[in-house]
């Protein structure tokens, strides 16, 4: 029996597989998402998997994914089925996780068919070669021991010879384990430390050695974690003890082996004492030389500086005028920004930079030392913004305005100015950002925002209404193709899908923003308390209970079915987010220029990286959900002119619809909004 794995959250397109796929030779085994998938994958192994793309949790790109990560699946074809999209971006994606085919529905029974036979032709061989592969091993293993028994008189031969250099060097060598457990240790230790072997066999290593040097120049107590972990291989300093409690310096360099899995640890231990003598009298001799060199030195450096200061303060006074004169010619010539420098006294343009001739479209020799009539208009309200006013000595900062250049072009920026004064002449400076450019690209981001919206609602839609054409294609084409009539049940599927079609197209209407409501001015408490009953009658089929709390409330205008609607989608929610015996929590109150519906619920709380997607349509957490009712309840609540809050946390999620309470009477006509 050939195992088949078939992985589909809905179980129809499942039942439509078996239908196709039905052999005596295979045997179908079904999962309802990747994570079921990854779980049957690990307890038998599949000639081929057919994979839907489009499931909650896991979906398909990241279940393959997953599959070809694993050593044992990842040499299992992986056929995807999909009814999201044909583009060629999204098809390539599927080959780069991992996919061998990409199957559209709705398929073709007869091709699938044939394709599934093709790769179970190619498990079966693929399982005879790995026979032969496991002989081919099994005699590369006895050659392997052939030469293992070679390499084991080597290592007698090795080990023999280090036995001789260890009882004839003049170091110290130590073996220990990872606790610092001498195992064993050379002659030199008699003469080194006066200690016998037999003495030093299985006391710890700190006996003989009980301070070394860890970190920088300080010398610890020794730490064998420390030691084993950052020493290998290095020539560190230490102190060691005698057996008479003398203490000496010595080098010690560590190298680590593993025998039988078992970390070993082999130390040389040189002592220095006679190289330490040297060097402190090396050192008492540099030292006194240093200092008669530094006493010296330190008369001319000191008469060195002066020298220098007196010259640098020199060249500060005649330098700070021009490079102070550079920088400023530099800065307002290079700004991107439109600067001018104008004398307040009769508005004659003293200089303008590169910018503001770029952007107006006036020459250099037209505006120098002219007095030019360039005008500046504020956003708001239109006036002129007077920049010769010295009397108010008013600035500005970013405001924004507008401005003519000489072609006639309208283009927009941010002022700021400042007062300043050269060769004792009072001026303004004059600075403008250029935004008009900013403004067009924003105005088309926000257009192109919109568009690529369309186009996620537009998949979406296909999507959701794709899978249950799918399931009827199918059906149907079993029908045709055995010229039997349909069992029952499956009409009673065909049915069901449609009915879900029509369903999403209905929930998908409501989200319409120019959709005729009829809104009166009535009670928020009446309406909530008019459908109270049906959610406490839910609430008691589930096991759990609703608690209801009103406060006096203004009325608001509204449109009753609508806000029936609302809450009931919220309730229900709430209901379905609790296990049993939890209380749903529903209250409608008035705060400072707001009224307020609150649906609480006592959940496990919305996972914070779904926050983002709530109210997006076709998103959903929910197996057999279709993404549309919280879409819906953002709609109603953008018709009324009203914010939806939401806070969640591990003692469960609440959602606030907030109605303005002050909204201009006139902006109803008849019930509906203008």
């Amino acid at each position: 029996m050939i195992n088949i794995l078939m992985v589909d959250d809905l179980k129809e397109n499942l039942i439509a597989l078996e239908a196709v796929l039905s052999s005596p030779s295979y045997r179908l085994v079904t999962a309802r998402s990747g994570e079921e998938a990854l779980k049957c994958i690990l307890k038998q192994d599949f000639a081929v998997i057919l994979l839907d793309v489009q499931m909650p949790g896991l979906n398909g790109f990241e279940t393959a994914k997953l599959i070809k990560a694993r050593k044992k699946s990842k040499n299992i074809p992986i056929i995807f089925i999909t009814a999201i999209s044909q583009d060629m971006e999204h098809v390539l994606h599927g080959y780069s996780v991992g996919a061998i085919d990409y199957i559209f529905k709705p398929f073709n029974p007869e091709t699938l068919k044939q394709k599934v036979e093709q790769f179970v032709k190619i498990y079966k061989s693929h399982s005879e070669s790995l026979k032969q592969t496991e002989l081919k091993k099994s005699i590369e293993l006895e050659e392997i021991n052939h030469k293992l028994n070679r390499t084991t008189v080597d290592l007698y031969k090795t080990e023999t010879l280090s036995k001789v250099m260890g009882e004839t060097l003049m170091d110290t060598i130590v073996t220990f384990d990872e606790s610092g457990v001498i195992l064993s240790i050379n002659p030199m230790v008699g003469e080194m430390f006066g200690y016998s072997r037999e003495e030093l066999i299985g006391k710890h290593v700190a006996t003989i050695l009980p301070v070394v040097k860890q970190e920088g120049e300080r010398m610890a107590v020794l730490s064998m974690p420390a030691l084993t972990e950052s020493t290998i291989g290095k020539i560190i300093e230490g102190v060691a003890l005698r057996k008479d409690k003398n203490r000496f310096p010595v080098d010690i360099q560590i190298g680590k082996a593993t025998i039988e899995d078992m970390p070993l640890f082999v130390c040389t231990i040189r002592d220095v004492t006679e190289r330490k003598e040297i060097e402190k009298i090396k050192n008492q001799q540099f030292n006194l030389l240093k200092k008669v060199v530094e006493e010296r030195t330190l008369d001319l450096l000191s008469t060195n500086e002066k020298l220098k200061a007196e010259i640098q303060e020199r060249r500060k006074i005649a330098d700070d005028l021009s490079v102070s004169h550079e920088r400023f010619k530099k800065i307002f010539e290079a700004s991107p920004c439109l600067m001018a420098i104008r004398c307040i006294g009769n508005g004659r343009f003293i200089d303008v930079n590169k910018a503001w001739l770029h952007f107006t479209g006036y020459d250099y020799e037209t505006v120098k030392n002219q007095v030019f009539d360039w005008a500046l208009f504020t956003c708001v309200d239109g006036d002129k913004v007077d920049l010769v006013d010295l009397e108010r000595n008013k600035t500005w900062s970013n405001l924004k305005v507008t401005y003519q250049s000489k072609n006639g072009e309208r283009r927009s920026g941010l002022l700021s100015t400042e007062i300043i004064e050269i060769q004792g002449e009072a001026c303004v400076l004059i600075v403008v950002n250029d935004i008009t450019e900013r403004e067009n690209l924003e105005k088309e981001m926000l257009r192109l925002d919109r568009l690529n919206l369309i186009g996620e609602m537009a998949a979406g839609i296909a999507h959701e209404i794709r899978n249950p054409m799918t399931t009827v294609h199918g059906f149907l084409q079993m029908w045709k193709s055995n010229n039997q009539p349909l069992a029952p049940e499956f009409i009673d599927i065909m049915l069901d899908e449609l009915n879900r079609a029509n369903s999403i197209i209905k929930e998908f209407l409501t989200l319409a923003k120019n959709k005729a409501s009829n809104k009166t001015k009535q009670s928020l408490s009446r309406i909530i308390e008019a459908i109270l009953p049906l959610i406490n009658a839910e609430a008691a089929l589930a096991g759990k209970s609703v608690q209801y709390q009103s406060e006096p409330c203004p009325e608001l205008f509204l449109d009753e079915k609508e806000i029936r609607q609302l809450f009931l989608n919220l309730a229900l929610n709430g209901l379905e987010a609790m296990d049993m015996g939890g209380t749903l929590h529903v209250r409608t109150y008035s705060e400072e220029e707001e009224v307020i519906l609150e649906v609480k619920d006592s959940g496990i709380g919305i996972n914070p990286d779904n926050l983002d997607k709530i109210g997006t349509p076709f998103f959903t957490t929910k197996d057999q959900g279709t993404g549309m009712g919280l879409a819906v309840c953002y709609s109603i609540a953008d018709r009324h002119q009203a914010k939806i809050k939401v806070h969640t946390g591990h003692e469960g999620t609440s959602f606030s619809i907030c109605f303005n309470r002050f909204l201009d009477e006139s902006l109803y006509l008849n019930g509906e909004k203008q």
